[in-house]
């Protein structure tokens, strides 16, 4: 078999086991696990941009996803009101105030040096943190004394959420940029580190800054951009149509935002797909392989392998905000307690080593396939051990045991999975041309 038709027996493999849900279990099921699958699979082409094309390791692929979760949130929700008269321009003043601090830390340390460098570094620094609290924790309170049952946070711009995907990839650029600047020169393991770390920073700032985006507290009822389902249950139009389909008007309008959802999902897809093809066959593409491939050699041949090394982090972390921001809208809330590394990092990694790293078709396929076994698992794992268990008698250990570690099937697949692909297709189900 050829490689094309094996690639094309692959994602037929994965489109026929969804089908099978659809068949066996619903297919609002089926249509859930093609939503994610679909944003996993972008997910998926922005990681393989920097670790394929480039050999970047991140590991803050969680923080980036949360970036776009807020820009949903700062988008969409409406602003609080009073909020900003309360507090909300002091605390753009205390954010400037602490930018300029900054700048002005690194302005002194290049003109200044030796006892005069350190005096001066200390006084601006700690002047400039007691002066930033003065006026932000003040500001910061008086925000979140407002509603604080429903509220408490500032609240967006009250603009359709399909705008947030965009600005998610605008702010994950921005954080990955910083990143880069400061990290990029480093070795891989150090890059993974300051990844890492920086993704944890933005995690905790989600879930404790309520003024921001509610923290914990979550914030629900966002913005969509299809009708809600208990509208078209009862729309007149609606029903009729649902009954010459012969479904119920609740299943019907499941099916029918879920696969609105769909479409919207896969082409944005598309678009990133072509995107990153294109520029895995430009010259750029190939200059940023052989970077990969042989860094002293591109120094030798003039290359700013540097400067190269940051536009593909910004592209693939920009590319995972984006998705961050899609799955905020399908959830239709921000819940920062959800941001876990095992599901936005781990899994995703999985993603591109199942599928194939360098290559944009293996990513998408890794996508929707270990999606696809993330959800499954455990109920198909809770079905074998109830036909092993079968058997053996009731309140015996072992079959106590044996049901009792259905929760962990899906962690043992996955380390099976890599344990397998790793010893057998090393280079993934569609390795890189």
């Amino acid at each position: 078999m050829t490689r094309s038709l094996t690639n094309i027996a692959l994602f037929a493999g994965v489109a026929c086991l969804i089908l099978l849900t659809g068949f066996t279990s619903s297919w609002n099921s089926a249509l859930l696990i093609i939503n994610m699958g679909l944003i996993s699979a972008i997910m998926a082409i922005g990681v393989n941009l920097q670790w394929g094309f480039a050999g970047l390791f991140n590991i803050g692929i969680m923080g980036f996803v949360a970036l776009g979760g807020l820009a949903a949130v700062l988008v969409s929700e409406p602003p609080t009101e009073g909020a900003w008269g309360a507090g909300g321009f002091q605390v753009i003043g205390a954010l400037l105030l602490g930018f300029a601090t900054v700048a002005l830390t690194v302005f002194v340390r290049a003109k200044t040096s030796g006892r005069l460098q350190t005096i001066a570094t200390l006084v601006i620094l700690i002047g400039g943190f007691f002066l930033y609290r003065a006026v932000f924790d003040p500001a910061v309170e008086a925000i979140e004394a407002i509603n604080p049952a429903l509220q408490g946070n500032l609240g967006g711009l009250n603009l359709p959420i399909v705008l947030a995907w965009p600005v998610g990839g605008l702010l994950a650029a921005g954080a990955a940029w910083i990143i880069g600047k400061t990290a990029l020169g480093l070795r891989s393991d150090y890059l993974a580190i300051a990844t890492l770390g920086i993704s944890e920073i933005v995690i905790a700032a989600l879930k404790n800054e309520d003024w921001l985006a509610r923290g914990v507290k979550n914030v629900i009822g966002l913005d969509r951009p299809l009708p809600n389902e208990i509208d078209l249950q009862q729309d007149p139009a609606f029903i009729e149509q649902a009954a010459g389909l012969g479904l119920d008007p609740v299943t019907a309008s499941t099916l029918y935002v879920k696969l609105g959802y769909s479409l919207m999902f896969t082409a944005v897809l598309v678009l990133i797909f072509v995107a990153a093809q294109l520029a895995l066959n430009s010259p750029w593409g190939r200059m940023v392989r052989a970077i990969r491939d042989n860094e002293v050699a591109a120094r030798a041949m003039g290359k700013d392998v540097t400067a190269r090394h940051l536009q593909i982090f910004i592209l693939g972390s920009a590319i995972c905000g984006v998705a961050g921001a899609m799955m905020v809208t399908l959830d239709g809330q921000l819940t920062p307690g959800t941001y876990q590394p095992l599901r936005f990092t781990f899994l995703i990694w999985v993603m591109v080593i199942v599928g194939g790293s360098g290559n944009n078709y293996g990513a998408v396929l890794g996508g929707f396939l270990i999606w696809f076994l993330w959800v499954q698992v455990e109920p198909y794992g809770a079905a074998l051990m109830g036909f092993v268990t079968a058997p053996m008698p009731d309140a015996w250990w072992l079959k106590d045991h044996l049901i009792e570690s259905v929760a962990y099937m899906r962690l043992f697949t996955m380390g099976l999975i890599l344990l397998l692909m790793l010893r057998f297709f090393p280079r993934g189900l569609i390795p890189e041309r």
